[in-house]
């Protein structure tokens, strides 16, 4: 899988340009079209986490990998995404239509309760993001884009105050509504959620300090970060590794304890501690357990 995308290699691959505020402006927003981005002679769109939160109106027929699963829509449909979960989707027709919006988090930072990543269909876990619209629907969400395409163009001191209320009308305009249920288990399914799990698994290392930590140490903490259920993951990842979840991650904490124990001074609880393991002793119980030896025994 690849990197996680940050709002720089979106306008890089996009647009072939930087916006002057983007490193001024914290939140940060932005509005398009979506035939300005997508369709024939466009960069493809990455399987991958996204550094930012996405809303898209999409305007025909695309097949959205979402997690795990895949969302099949057909007409208009409203979609959220959140920075947890990666995403990509296959455009269905040479003319895409329909809108989007992204923006950070800080972006709503104090202006709502709770945050943007409570709301419901932002929140870590839930499999339904999509909403399909009657052309009813579509007509007032599109108006929508719309009034904040033009705010975005303009030189009203207050345009982000606005621009943040239409967002909110949008997302509690979807939450009166129920969530699309057109979600399918994709053929590769399996493989896809082992890629995002090892990537998750590999991102937290290598351990560069005696101060970082191994904090994903579960299958469930994975679990959690893929939004999927726990029995989901460990089904999948056996299925496709003929390995259990747990003993890819101690495989993984033995792998990088042997490369601290021999090629740093750090002492033998501090390795521990990086590793999320708060007492040295329940350190050297798991490493004898694995490999039949004391971590000293092994450094000496």
């Amino acid at each position: 899988m690849a990197k996680t995308e940050t709002l720089e290699d979106f306008y890089r691959h996009k647009m072939n340009w930087l916006p002057e505020n983007l490193k001024k402006d914290i939140g940060h927003f932005n509005v398009f079209r979506v035939e300005d981005c997508v369709g024939p002679g466009k960069a493809p769109v990455a399987y991958t986490r996204r550094d930012y939160y996405k809303i898209s109106l999409m305007q025909g027929p695309y097949v959205y990998h979402y997690a795990d699963k895949s969302i099949e829509v057909s007409g208009s449909t409203l979609i959220f995404f959140n920075p947890n979960v990666p995403y990509t989707f296959e455009c269905l027709t040479d003319n895409p239509k329909g809108y989007f919006c992204i923006f950070r988090e800080e972006f709503f930072t104090e202006r709502i309760r709770g945050g943007i990543k409570d709301l419901p269909m932002f929140v870590v876990g839930n499999n339904k993001p999509s909403y399909s619209l009657d052309k009813t629907q579509d007509a007032f969400v599109s108006q929508i884009f719309e009034k904040m395409a033009d705010e975005i163009r303009s030189d009203y001191v207050y345009k982000y105050d606005l621009i943040r209320n239409y967002i909110m009308e949008m997302v509690h305009y979807a939450l009166k509504m129920q969530p699309t249920e057109t979600l399918y288990q994709h053929t590769d399914a399996n493989a896809r959620i082992t890629a995002v799990f090892t990537e998750l698994l590999e991102r937290q290392f290598p351990i560069e300090s005696p101060t970082q930590r191994f904090t994903l140490r579960s299958a469930r903490d994975f679990a959690e970060q893929l939004a999927v259920h726990v029995n989901h993951l460990n089904r999948a990842i056996r299925l496709t590794t003929g390995k259990t979840t747990t003993e890819h991650i101690f495989d993984r904490i033995i792998s990088e304890a042997k490369v601290l124990l021999k090629h740093t001074d750090w002492n033998i609880s501090e390795i521990g501690y990086c590793l999320g393991f708060e007492e040295p002793a329940h350190f050297n119980h798991f490493f004898k357990k694995q490999t039949s030896m004391t971590p000293s025994a092994f450094r000496n």
